[in-house]
């Protein structure tokens, strides 16, 4: 009996461990730019003392993320850019190296710095900083613009340009820890991407996320009846180990 009851209670940590997963994309089904992570179940050999050659226990994995492109809404913002295709905007992250985001909400941080969710945004000689109190506009081709207060409309000048950035077909970015995504080489270190002068941007929209909120609540459903069900094997095997020992004392 102690054999069913672990590999039932694989499955049931297994299947919370998904639930987590799907909560963490309902969570940002409204964040600009997101990328669902997509789960997968795969089977494992049994280890230890409940270890069977017919029994396997199952494992929750993470394979990679969903990079379809989510829906672009006009919001009219001089700030909100949508990136066409599949390019991405560089940022710079907390430990100060190159990462990339499709988050498209720029904001102008108190010091004047050019951010994306909170991360510095990268221009083509480091992150971009825009005059303070200046009206700021954003090319198609990642150009930042700036005009003083008052100021007559021939003074516009250009502050720096978005980094914008486009993947290999064949080695797609890699989400960390900060949500943030990355580029690897071959031996898995991250390694920047150089930009791209054709990636190209719309300003004024902004793509929203690519996960779909009733798939989600659907999948949230699926996975909580199949915890219910692995539970309901761990209180079968009890029984049967009660009525066992019943046996036994006669």
């Amino acid at each position: 009996m102690d054999r069913m009851i672990y590999t039932a209670m694989s499955g049931a940590q297994q299947s919370f461990n998904r639930q987590a997963i799907i909560n963490h994309n309902l969570a940002n089904v409204s964040t600009a730019g997101f990328r669902g992570q997509l789960d997968a179940m795969r089977a494992v050999p049994v280890q230890g003392a409940g270890a069977w050659g017919t029994r396997v226990s199952v494992m929750t994995t993470t394979p990679g993320t969903d990079f379809t492109a989510g829906p672009v809404e006009a919001t009219g913002r001089d700030l909100d850019v949508a990136l066409s295709g599949n390019a991405w905007l560089a940022v710079q992250d907390p430990a100060g190296a190159e990462a990339y985001t499709r988050q498209g909400d720029l904001q102008v941080s108190a010091e004047g710095l050019l951010t994306s969710g909170g991360s510095p945004v990268m221009g083509e000689g480091g992150p971009i900083i825009v005059p303070l109190g200046a009206a700021i506009s954003l090319g198609s081709d990642g150009t930042v613009s700036a005009i003083g207060a008052g100021d007559q409309p021939d003074t516009l000048v250009d502050v720096g340009r978005l980094k914008l950035v486009t993947p290999a077909d064949g080695n797609p970015l890699q989400r960390g820890d900060d949500g943030l995504f990355r580029a690897r080489d071959a031996n898995g270190n991250p390694t920047p991407l150089p930009a791209d002068a054709d990636a190209r941007l719309q300003t004024g929209a902004l793509e929203g996320s690519n996960v779909s909120a009733v798939a989600s609540m659907v999948d949230m459903i699926s996975s909580a009846r199949q915890y219910e069900m692995q539970m309901k094997v761990v209180q079968s095997s009890e029984d049967n180990a009660r009525q066992a020992d019943q046996l036994l004392s006669v």
